[in-house]
């Protein structure tokens, strides 16, 4: 158990059912009254933010929340399929749990996958990863018009702005939290 007093950035509680991370919080000692502890929480199953009031000193029940790294091995509709590199475990999660950072997922690649009392509650692809180049359209020299740069889809499927002198067949560097273009790599 923990109390108001233990809050920090980062934190998950669970309450009322959910678990929810605390994003922002302040003490208030007014005038008048007891203090209190105005908090920002974020939703950690749906992202959802919400503001909640509460006295000084209450308890909560603090989540343990443990981030471990899987490979990634391969998809088939709606389930992604993960391998622990110790114990050679598999699971199966879905679609819907990863979200947008299924376009980041490459074969045998590592991701670390967020569990709570066993449940997946989320993955997270690596924050760079080497993707191929599948289709662009050739950059024509002088064609500054569209700031240098073109619209390419990578072997996962995604889709980044790169330079004009990338082609098919090439492999690039990407950020996975932003979507962006790092480098080439040879």
């Amino acid at each position: 158990m923990i109390s108001t007093a233990d809050f920090r950035n980062g934190l998950t509680v669970e309450l009322d059912g959910d678990l929810l991370e605390i994003v922002d919080f302040q003490h208030v000692k007014p005038g008048k009254g007891g203090a209190f502890v105005r908090t920002r929480f974020k939703n950690v199953r749906t992202g959802r933010v919400l503001e909640k009031t509460f006295r000084s000193g209450e308890k909560f029940e603090q989540a343990v929340i443990e981030d471990q790294t899987w490979q990634y091995l391969y998809s088939d509709g709606d389930l992604f399929h993960f391998m622990h590199k110790e114990t050679y475990e598999q699971m199966a999660v879905s679609a819907a749990t990863i979200g947008d950072g299924s376009q980041w997922l490459k074969e045998n690649a590592d991701a670390t996958l967020s569990f709570h009392k066993g449940k997946v509650l989320h993955v997270e692809p690596p924050m760079f990863i080497e993707l191929a180049i599948v289709r662009t359209d050739p950059g024509v020299q002088g064609d500054r018009a569209a700031g240098g740069s073109k619209p390419a889809t990578l072997e996962t499927g995604a889709v980044v702005q790169v330079p004009l002198f990338l082609n098919e067949g090439d492999m690039v560097r990407v950020d996975t939290r932003t979507g962006d273009y790092i480098e080439r790599v040879s």
